[in-house]
């Protein structure tokens, strides 16, 4: 059932294989002063850096650096965006590359003009932004994280071994996202299949939660179902334009935040990734696969029938002479196979974990309470033992 809410996505959005083209237009809506944010130097090898920094030459821009951001960007790493962004008196922040870059210039967008420490403020008590905001655009060139049209970021703190999430408003948004599937065809196939991921969780963490039987479900079995088809194209030939375009326009609506209206949404999965994460660094898309099956073999009692729902509309499993259960079963080992056919992560100790971090990681898990059931942090333990294998 759909309740009440309100819905707003200011970001503007440029897609194709000229959408760089549109960069020009966007740049005559700011000062002078660019922040040009991106990670390891990727884009310098495949000619994306070129190309933006010859567009904002062209436009008259003046242009500072904050590069070096990493997959899982630090509290430390924040603080240099934080002094670079005031050194530059930066009028807007361009992020060019994936959803970790667009989600740290996000938080420097909130945190240069913060007048206490951003991570208590935004990432432990988790307040609003009530300081000048440097706006934001993104050039995207990894697709996954759905931060190219949402108020998200995530910060990791390895002295804590905490790594947090903070959803801000409207205000936080992407001003303009400029969106061309062509530069996510040199993505090696491990970070490729991990992005493919993260966008499948987006949209589990979201249709296995209260509010069943909404439009936003049969939104998301839709995109689901191209999701599925597509990456197994891509898999096989990653020049393939026409699955790599659907899987970049499905990651952006997988969590610009309209299939969330109605749903409860659960993200344990992500909590539980995240905290993998703060102990290990691994790619957070791999975090989220080697937990996923044990999470949701353990609560799918608790949502039965939409599990035996998701089985039957997503991965096409006949329910003739089969209990609902069988059938809900069925659903997630085609799921499961799907997975390993596409070369996911599916243990922890593949990604680093020990017997000696189970407890660390799910005593710092944080537990969210949207899904069909709540978990203590034995609960994740179980769930982490699983995964070990």
């Amino acid at each position: 059932m759909l309740g009440n809410f309100s819905y707003s996505n200011p970001t503007k959005l440029y897609f194709g294989e000229r959408a760089l083209d549109s960069l020009s237009g966007e740049l005559q809506n700011y000062g002078k002063n660019v922040l040009l944010v991106y990670g390891g130097g990727s884009i310098r090898k495949n000619g994306i850096y070129g190309e933006v920094v010859n567009i904002l030459k062209t436009c008259g821009k003046e242009v500072f650096e904050d590069a070096g951001v990493m997959p899982n960007p630090t509290v430390e790493k924040l603080c240099e965006g934080c002094r670079r962004a005031k050194e530059s008196n930066a009028d807007l922040i361009l992020a060019v590359g994936g959803g970790s870059v667009c989600d740290y210039a996000k938080a420097v967008s909130v945190s240069a003009y913060c007048e206490e420490a951003p991570w208590d403020k935004y990432f432990l008590r988790m307040e609003d932004v009530d300081n000048k905001i440097i706006p934001v655009g993104c050039v995207l060139t990894m697709v996954g994280t759905g931060s190219e049209m949402n108020g998200g970021t995530v910060i990791t703190n390895h002295e804590s071994k905490l790594k947090i999430g903070h959803v801000f408003g409207d205000n936080v948004f992407p001003k303009f996202s400029i969106l061309n599937p062509i530069f996510t065809f040199t993505l090696p196939k491990y970070q490729m299949v991990a992005g493919f991921f993260d966008i499948m969780s987006h949209i589990l963490e979201q249709y296995f939660s209260g509010g069943d039987d909404n439009t936003s479900d049969y939104i998301m079995e839709g995109l689901l179902r191209s999701l599925i088809h597509s990456s197994k194209r891509a898999v096989a030939n990653p020049m393939d334009y026409e699955a790599r375009s659907n899987i970049m326009w499905t990651a952006t609506w997988a969590l610009n935040t309209l299939v969330a209206k109605g749903k409860a949404t659960d993200w344990m999965v992500h909590m539980i990734g995240q905290a993998v994460g703060a102990y290990t660094d691994a790619t957070h898309g791999m975090t989220l696969s080697a937990v996923s099956m044990p999470y949701y073999r353990f609560i799918l009692p608790d949502g039965l029938q939409k599990f035996k729902r998701y089985a039957v509309n997503v991965w096409d499993v006949s329910p003739d002479g089969k209990t609902d259960r069988e059938i809900a079963g069925e659903g997630l080992d085609r799921m499961e196979a799907y997975m390993e056919e596409i070369g996911l992560v599916m243990s922890v100790k593949e990604l680093g974990v020990t017997e000696g971090m189970l407890d660390g990681i799910a005593n710092s898990t944080f537990m969210m309470d949207g899904g069909y059931r709540a978990l203590s942090a034995a609960d994740v333990r179980m769930i982490l033992e699983e995964s070990m294998g």
